[in-house]
């Protein structure tokens, strides 16, 4: 079986607050398991697999950025009376 982390080892990992782990968890965006005695408790104990934690930094992984589309230059021999 793979080893779980808790919140608490994901705040020391990325360097941010619990409230932040718990936002990805509830946005859904870092998959975790609730190990609490019971599933309606009003505190969980969230678990992230190492597969989760995998597939939430490839999700978040920068990208290259776009290339940006150059503009075109105008005719010289277009005489602009209004602009």
């Amino acid at each position: 079986m793979s080893s779980t982390l808790s919140v608490r080892d994901i705040c020391d990992r990325y360097g941010v607050s619990e409230q932040t782990v718990l936002g990805w968890i509830n946005r859904g965006e870092l998959r975790a398991i609730n190990v609490g005695r019971r599933p309606g408790a009003k505190k969980p104990r969230w678990r992230i697999t190492q597969e989760a934690l995998e597939a939430f930094e490839l999700s978040r992984t920068a990208s290259p950025p776009q290339p940006r589309a150059q503009r075109r230059k105008r005719p010289a021999e277009i005489i602009e009376f209004y602009k």
